[in-house]
């Protein structure tokens, strides 16, 4: 699932953020049309951690989303930062079934108690599960 998390989820572009920086919202309505919904900040490799109580563990932990959707939620409530982008933790059990463990965005976004902020946690909730499943086969 690793892979195909990967083929799914392209890099952040970091064109974005001076676009989103210099306020051109022409150059972001574009892109949000033609562009890639979600995006692959980072990857932590957190399995490597565990070799300190006896060995290495398939598990990886990601930031996944898109600045352009962050700045509508923080315009609203600037504690929502700290959730975005969104941690998704893809693991093996002890049984070897993989899986993908994250927070609703929904969940997180809402206990700001802004609509607005609410509205665009439920649309990363669509987004975000879109994505895993199709990772997941």
């Amino acid at each position: 699932m690793r892979t195909a998390l990967a083929a799914e989820l392209p890099k952040l572009d970091e064109r974005i953020i001076p676009l989103l920086s210099n306020g051109d919202q022409a150059a972001i309505a574009e892109y949000e049309k033609s562009g890639p919904k979600l995006f692959m900040f980072l990857e932590r490799d957190h399995g490597t951690l565990l070799r300190i109580v006896g060995g290495a563990k398939n598990a990886v932990q990601y930031e996944i989303g898109n600045p352009i959707t962050a700045s509508k939620i923080t315009r609203h409530h600037l504690g929502a930062a700290l959730y975005a982008p969104l941690r998704v933790a893809l693991f093996e059990t002890e049984s070897g079934i993989a899986v993908f463990e994250y927070d609703r965005p929904s969940s997180l976004f809402g206990q700001f108690g802004d609509a607005h902020v609410r509205e665009v946690g439920l649309t990363l909730d669509r987004e975000l599960e879109a994505v895993l499943l199709k990772a997941a086969g």
